[in-house]
């Protein structure tokens, strides 16, 4: 029998795959626009575009979990999975609403 492998849990691939979107937003606020964050949520919010900005953000999820997948991690590949269902479940109230 194989050894476990480290950090290969459904939590160790949810939590990267919740807050790897939150960081591509910050990088994408800070590079592509010059007010407030808060702001430039808003904005996409009255443009109703708050969903698609969502779902450029949940792109990096793609490398996380192939990278998981690649060493061998397929509880924490699982969990990126997850995280990204829970952002598309949270899109599309963004759509609906």
């Amino acid at each position: 029998m194989a050894a476990e492998k480290k950090f290969n849990t459904i939590l160790t691939g949810l939590v990267p795959g919740i807050l790897l979107p939150a960081v591509t937003m910050v990088i994408i606020w800070l590079v592509r626009y010059d007010g407030g964050f808060f702001r430039f949520l808003a904005v996409f919010q009255e443009l109703d575009m708050l969903s698609k900005l969502l779902s450029l953000s949940v792109i990096p999820n793609l490398l996380l979990f192939f990278i998981f997948l690649w060493t061998d991690r397929p509880f924490s590949a699982r969990g990126v999975i997850f995280a990204t269902l829970i952002l598309a479940f949270v899109m599309l109230m963004l759509k609906i609403a």
